[in-house]
């Protein structure tokens, strides 16, 4: 698995092994709230949803998740990611970091060298992103990378309508 890195940080390929770290950032209260419950509650679910949602993508593609590490400790903080996402017609970028590590740039840092090494070796140029109506930070951020709002979405099995971005 390919590995990439930025001047504070190494992006790793999700794997099976990283399940307890899916199982603990999937079930804060933010990401509950503004990304969704994954209905992850045992490392078994982390695991099988690693080996059906993410691998898929990442041997069909060539990228997926990443788990977002700190190059000081090796500490994992978050995930950034680009998805095939049903009812987007346009590859989604999505990012997600444990609390004490939010606001330190971290998420731009990671999602800016995912969004170039998408261009660069994969030939993605076009990227879309996704948020709800109350998540300021994220709508910052997406703002930060280059998207532009263009509309309001509603994806297959999600009452709620999102904001919907692309560069």
């Amino acid at each position: 698995m390919k590995t990439f890195e930025t001047e504070r940080l190494i992006l790793k390929s999700a794997e099976v092994q990283d399940a307890d770290f899916f199982l603990e950032l999937y079930n804060m209260p933010s990401f509950i709230k503004y990304i969704g419950d994954r209905n992850l509650r045992t490392r078994e679910d982390a695991e099988n949803y690693i080996k059906n949602r993410f691998l898929p993508q990442i041997e069909k593609l060539g990228f997926g998740n990443y788990v977002v590490i700190l190059k000081e400790d090796n500490t994992k903080i978050g995930a950034v990611g680009i998805f095939e996402r049903e009812g987007l017609d346009v590859l989604d970028i999505g990012f997600s970091f444990f609390e004490k590590y939010e606001g330190k740039g971290f998420a731009y840092e990671s999602a800016n060298k995912l969004k170039e090494v998408a261009a660069t070796d994969f030939g993605v140029n076009k990227i879309s992103a996704i948020t709800t109506k109350d998540n300021y930070s994220s709508q910052k951020l997406i703002e930060k990378l280059g998207l532009k709002f263009r509309k309001m979405v509603a994806i297959p099995n999600d009452d709620e309508e999102l904001m919907y971005y692309e560069n």
